[in-house]
């Protein structure tokens, strides 16, 4: 890869790179994190999607729920396959599996006793009866 002066480049813009290293799923994604303010080179904040990496840079950034602590392995040179793309770095902070009883299609608020709730119609019918047997 060359730059407009015809050397190698060593480096490339940090929106190119989170999105050739398959962070995200477009340029324009990326460049909206850097725009934020809530990506670091270095432990510097950066607020410019133009702003240029290198090999061994540090990079510190939310991805979902997770914060990710990447070093830069390569700059590379296109946005290739998942197993190219993780070439490209090295994660210093993977990140954690979710507990269980974290998961909202698990917790505690999805599950019901049995018993609880609404009678179903037997229920109600089996309750009847036994009022009019009281009564009686």
């Amino acid at each position: 890869m060359t730059d407009s002066g015809g050397t190698a480049a060593t480096t490339i813009r940090i929106d190119k790179w989170l999105w050739y290293a398959r962070f995200f799923k477009s340029r324009s994604l990326a460049a909206k994190l850097v725009q934020s303010r809530k990506l670091r080179i270095n432990s510097v904040v950066t607020s410019k999607p133009s702003a240029t990496v290198k090999a061994k840079d540090v990079l510190t950034f939310a991805q979902g729920r997770n914060i990710r602590v990447i070093r830069i392995r390569d700059i590379g040179t296109r946005r290739g396959p998942a197993p190219e793309a993780q070439t490209l770095y090295e994660d210093l902070a993977p990140p954690e599996k979710k507990a269980p009883e974290t998961d909202p299609a698990n917790s505690a608020v999805a599950q019901r006793d049995s018993g609880a709730g609404r009678p179903t119609k037997a229920d109600r019918r089996a309750l009847d009866k036994l009022r009019s047997n009281l009564e009686e």
